[in-house]
């Protein structure tokens, strides 16, 4: 069935390749990005001739996660221009790297306002809408972080996944009775194919991070030895394609978690006891309920 969905941060990585396969699977894709009109021009039209070439329905559209503004045009343009929203992929993220004493406390919030503030403006802006219509999916793009094994360096980055998967799974029980459903896709380390690590940013205070000289070197250790462990096969696109296929599934039945990880750190074998927990938990205090979308009421999918 066609939808109409807002993939926020698709100017790159598995943001654009999740635009672009939505699109080619007949869905109306709104990749959305900052500086349509400036830094991320280049990066706009190219999405938009690579539609128009095809055929395809993806629109670029200004939405800055950084300003409740710009996701509340954002969110007004799609349903003047289509009549109702079905999904809202929440993607858009910034990776931090170094040593977590070097970030300022500054710092660590603007990690966390990307990578989380950025997803509640969205939501502020998108879920009004999805109530109203008493169905939809927020679709989110989480981290084997979260749950598997993860290298030093990347402490700002990895608390904040932590905290805005935490939220996802929080707002899929406050979300179920309006007949919304949530689901979180779980990539993995990708060595190639993303501009995750060469567009990272670092501490500005360089003579605490200058103190770690005793670690120089270590993050391109870690980065030879997981290219190292890649199979072949191992290509973000794999993020895109699960994306695309728990978007098909019908409504009520997508997985609340599916992960993409080639490496296997350990998050799918962490993930499957939680699961189990958290559904066993939900039936012991009586809110099982809450586990699925409410599947009744108008514009309820089969």
């Amino acid at each position: 069935m066609k939808s109409t969905l807002l993939v926020t941060g698709a100017s790159s990585g598995i943001g654009r390749l999740s635009a672009q396969s939505l699109a080619a699977a007949g869905h109306t894709v709104y990749a959305s990005m900052r500086g349509v009109d400036g830094k991320n021009a280049a990066r706009a039209r190219e999405l938009r001739d690579w539609s128009f070439a095809r055929g395809l329905d993806l629109r670029v559209i200004e939405l800055d996660v950084l300003s409740q503004a710009s996701a509340d045009a954002a969110i007004a343009t799609i349903v003047r221009e289509q009549g109702r929203l079905d999904v809202v992929m929440h993607n858009a993220g910034h990776l931090v790297v170094g040593p977590t004493e070097a970030f300022s406390p500054e710092e660590m919030m603007a990690a966390y306002d990307t990578n989380v503030l950025g997803a509640q403006r969205v939501n502020r802006a998108a879920l009004p809408v999805l109530r109203a219509q008493q169905q939809g999916l927020l679709l989110w793009i989480s981290s084997t972080t979260t749950r598997g094994g993860f290298p030093p360096f990347l402490g700002p980055y990895a608390a904040a996944k932590a905290a805005m998967d935490s939220i996802a799974v929080t707002m899929a029980a406050e979300l179920a009775r309006f007949n919304i459903e949530t689901a979180l896709i779980v990539p993995g380390a990708f060595t190639s194919g993303t501009d995750h690590f060469p567009n990272a940013g670092k501490p500005a205070d360089q003579a605490t991070a200058d103190a770690y000289a005793r670690y120089a070197g270590l993050m391109d250790q870690v980065g030879a030895r997981l290219a190292a462990l890649m199979p072949p096969e191992a290509d973000p696109r794999a993020v895109a394609d699960a994306v695309v296929r728990v978007v098909g599934l019908p409504h009520g039945q997508r997985p609340f978690r599916t992960v993409v990880d080639f490496l296997d750190d350990g998050a799918g074998a962490v993930t499957e006891v939680a699961e189990r927990v958290r559904v066993e938990f939900a039936h012991r205090i009586g809110i099982a309920d809450l586990l699925h979308p409410a599947v009744a009421g108008p514009g309820t999918a089969a």
